[in-house]
């Protein structure tokens, strides 16, 4: 599912599962340029930094979550950036429906891809175009080693969408493919007939 450039957001459903980021960066690896990360202090400390060596990351460590919402706003003016993804613990007051709209205009208006971590919160007023729920699941057979993790999966649920239809679906992600694939394990998150096909080839 490949959508123009906006907010989403991203609600791991435990609050140390990591599936969340990888889910996200399976979304903007089609871009190049460095990547905006943003984190406030209780995500940095119960979560831990981003270790991405595959990417060009500017990290921004900030203590309150309207700082981390300041600085991905002003990411969102430089156009050399490839997305700008923020990390903010629980419900703040700061994260309201009018902070949210600014991000996703920002994100719209620049052509950036701008993404919301939103650990140990609940869904709450937001914006966001796009917003999910993400749950590590077993990665897939490795095709050269049995004994090895292959691909990542995840259970992920589209539960509000200005742009397509919500449901739940197992992804997984095609390494070699570059692309994220979705599947429907349950009769109500059943894409529309042929467009699975068509949203493979976009992740793609």
């Amino acid at each position: 599912m490949f959508r123009a450039a906006t907010l989403s957001e991203v609600f791991p459903t435990t609050v140390m599962d990591a599936g969340a980021l990888r889910f996200v960066l399976t979304r903007i690896r089609s871009r190049t340029g460095p990547v905006l990360w943003v984190q406030d202090r209780l995500s940095r400390k119960e979560a831990g930094h981003p270790y991405l060596p595959e990417l060009s990351l500017l990290r921004v460590d900030v203590t309150r979550a309207v700082d981390v919402l300041r600085a991905m706003e002003d990411g969102l003016r430089c156009k050399g950036l490839s997305a700008v993804i923020g990390e903010i613990w629980g419900n703040p007051c700061a994260l309201d429906f009018t902070a949210t709209k600014r991000l996703a205009m920002r994100s719209e208006s620049g052509d950036i891809p701008c993404w919301l971590i939103r650990r140990a919160a609940s869904p709450d007023l937001s914006a966001a175009r796009e917003r999910w729920r993400v749950t590590s699941l077993p990665s897939a057979p490795h095709p050269d080693d049995p004994a090895a993790p292959g691909d990542p999966c995840w259970r992920v649920e589209l539960f509000r969408s200005r742009y397509a239809r919500p449901g739940e679906w197992v992804a997984s992600y095609d390494s070699a493919a570059d692309r994220v694939d979705f599947s429907a394990p349950f009769r109500d998150g059943a894409l529309a007939k042929g467009e699975g096909a068509r949203e493979r080839r976009a992740a793609g």
